[in-house]
């Protein structure tokens, strides 16, 4: 593989050049991490790109709204790539990646690029790698990229060190708003969706986001939000109804961040989160080397059988690390 050919490829907007590019991003392997790493250093780093996550329960319509809102997107002239995170099995570690075929009119459009990618186990429901396929989506030239999460707990929360703007989709009639409030990831949305709002739902959906409304002014103000947000919303991903009214709720919180200084400011705070994060990996991956792995299994045994203290055996390990 040429990475100064894939880069070029990529710069020119070649859709296949950003598939293997993603391939190669996603993978473990030693030289492929290192290949990576020379494709990323060749990229242009003054492309920036809206990023979007998006997150939510199993059946609130993930795949329905994105398609919906990104053939709204394409609609308006422009390009969207749209980065799906499928869970990944604990036992096998399989993924379905099945997000492609539920977007079948998006995957068809020409400004649009669909790429469904494995968990892998991470905490957060992003992939590790996610963050290097945005870089590659912005250096492609898209102008807007949708990450979407496996969307179940707090710790989809990880979403917001990559995203500028975090959109949770909820469906009518959800359960308790103020309930709703006390998790986490109610916290660090921009904006709330209420997806489903037609057919017999759609006077729930009102209720719905009336609720969510009032819950979300019982939260702190946080600095980086203007007047009027946390905002929620009430749409019909089915009925394409609402969704012009969404997007530009995202621009004028966007916009209202980038005259405050406030997009900069987030965009190094998040290089900062991921360069740390990466030094935890690479530390992390100093545990799985065939010494470490038999010293660890030694000294656990020891501990197991009460001849070693814990304490006094990880201060081993970590020494017998440190010299190898």
């Amino acid at each position: 593989m040429d990475i100064d050919d894939l880069a070029k490829g990529i710069i020119a907007g070649e859709r296949r050049a950003l598939a293997r590019a993603i391939t190669l991003v996603e993978s473990g392997r030693a030289d492929h991490r290192a290949a990576a790493a020379d494709l990323l250093a060749k990229l242009p780093t003054d492309r920036q790109a809206l990023r979007i996550g998006l997150s939510g329960t199993p059946g609130v319509g993930k795949s329905t709204f994105i398609e919906s809102f990104g053939m709204t997107l394409t609609g308006q002239g422009k390009r969207v790539a749209v980065l799906a995170v499928d869970p990944s099995s604990a036992r096998t570690g399989g993924s379905i990646l099945g997000d492609k075929t539920r977007m079948d009119r998006l995957s068809r459009e020409p400004l649009a690029f669909i790429r469904p990618s494995p968990s892998q186990t991470h905490l957060g429901g992003v992939a590790r790698r996610s963050r290097e396929a945005v870089r590659l989506c912005e250096a492609a030239g898209f102008d807007v990229v949708l990450i979407e999460t496996v969307g179940v707990g707090q710790s989809e929360t990880v979403v917001a060190e990559m995203a500028d703007a975090f959109v949770l989709l909820l469906a009518p009639a959800g359960g308790d708003e103020l309930q709703g409030v006390k998790r986490g990831i109610m916290e660090i949305a921009d904006l709330i969706v209420i997806n489903k709002a037609d057919g017999d739902l759609k006077s729930t959906a009102a209720r719905t986001r009336a609720d969510y409304a009032g819950a979300l002014r019982l939260l702190r103000k946080r600095p980086q939000d203007p007047e009027g947000f946390p905002r929620a919303t009430a749409v019909s991903a089915l009925e394409e109804n609402g969704l012009d009214e969404t997007w530009a709720a995202l621009q004028e919180l966007i916009e209202w961040r980038r005259a405050n200084g406030f997009w900069d400011r987030t965009r190094a705070a998040q290089a900062r989160y991921w360069f740390e994060q990466d030094v935890k990996h690479r530390l992390l991956a100093q545990l799985e080397t065939p010494q470490a792995k038999d010293d660890l299994a030694r000294l656990s045994d020891a501990v197991a059988e009460g001849a070693r203290d814990p304490a006094e055996a990880a201060a081993e390990f970590v020494r017998r690390l440190r010299a190898d």
